[in-house]
């Protein structure tokens, strides 16, 4: 681990990274670096970072334990359970149904509103964090019905994946429907009571705004704003600490029935790449079947990975988000990986 902090964080712009570790039944975690720079001051278990859209795994997990409370299928239109008709969430005479939205094979936009859309093409700018809050500032749940009048499903559904957070709102809303309450409620719930999580939330409370991590984007030197409450939050809103996030591997590796349920291969685009209830499903020689997920903000960026196999959860955050920042994470877990494939081949 601190070999993986010490590669990573001689990458260009970034200075702090956690990590957590959950390695056949043992945890470990470990914070490095500076949050500002030049200020010494490390990430560390209080630290609360946006986790992004590891979010959307969360969200995997309530449906799968939707649909084996009975209370949901995957082949349910989503129009069962929208507030108004939307005879354009069709392609080719098919309905969209929960399958597709969780497989990112709807042909849904990546984000509502559409301009969204524009601004995260030029990612990198300065501006953009800007401009995201600005197409934030005010908007719902009403204006993102409004809005979703106006998609347009293009191709056949369910087969090409198209990557999209609005789909991800859309499931938050039908959990909502099918338990009776708020989507951060049933989520905070479900953590407490399944992995005794207490300090993961879509919203912060004023006494703990102290504990946001700062962050960086792209190449500007100056600290930038959170990421903009989305309509539900269910997309990309959830913030965690390190040892919550640790406990979070730790139910991803048990026999949980809904986590077995949200890893099943609902799709699949290529003989190494299928994807369950929102997790990306790899398969390679070192590692076998695993499970992952990447989020990122305008501040932050982290990877979540759910190695069975080995009995082994990591996950790696930074508080910078720039184009370089994944590739960066990815090749500094090497060591990582090595070190328990060469342990659990030794026995």
């Amino acid at each position: 681990m601190s070999e993986t902090a010490t590669t990573l964080l001689q990458s260009k712009l970034l200075h702090a990274t956690s990590i957590a570790v959950v390695y056949r039944g043992q945890e470990f975690i470990l914070h490095q670096g500076e949050l500002e720079t030049g200020k010494a001051n490390p990430p560390n278990d209080a630290t609360l970072y946006e986790i992004g859209s590891v979010s959307k795994t969360f969200a995997g997990l309530l449906l799968a334990n939707a649909v084996l409370d009975g209370k949901a299928s995957l082949d349910d239109p989503i129009q069962k359970y929208l507030p108004a008709a939307y005879p354009n969430l069709q392609s080719q005479g098919q309905p969209v149904r929960l399958r597709h939205l969780i497989t990112h094979t709807s042909n849904m936009p990546g984000m509502l509103p559409l301009q969204v859309n524009t601004v995260l093409k030029d990612f990198t700018a300065h501006a953009t964090p800007a401009k995201l809050n600005a197409a934030y500032a005010g908007y719902g749940q009403r204006q993102f019905w409004q809005d979703l009048h106006t998609v347009s499903l293009n191709g056949p559904l369910g087969k090409d994946y198209a990557y999209s957070s609005a789909g991800t709102e859309l499931v938050a809303h039908v959990l909502e429907t099918i338990y009776g309450m708020p989507y951060e409620v049933l989520l905070t719930q479900l953590l407490a009571r399944e992995a005794g999580m207490h300090d993961t939330r879509l919203s912060l409370a004023a006494k703990d705004s102290g504990r946001l991590a700062p962050g960086y984007h792209s190449d500007n030197p100056v600290i930038t704003t959170p990421m903009p409450q989305l309509p539900w939050g269910a997309a990309g809103n959830l913030k965690s600490t390190m040892p919550d996030m640790a406990k979070y591997l730790r139910l991803q590796l048990s026999a949980h029935p809904a986590v077995a349920e949200s890893h099943k291969p609902l799709v699949r685009f290529q003989d190494d790449f299928s994807i369950g209830y929102f997790w990306n499903i790899g398969t390679n020689r070192q590692l076998g079947t695993h499970y992952v997920h990447h989020g990122g903000v305008p501040r932050a960026q982290g990877y979540a990975y759910i190695v069975p196999q080995y009995q082994l959860g990591v996950y790696i955050i930074t508080n910078q988000s720039g184009d370089a920042t994944a590739g960066a994470m990815e090749s500094a877990l090497a060591p990582i990986f090595d070190t328990v494939a060469s342990m659990e081949s030794a026995q």
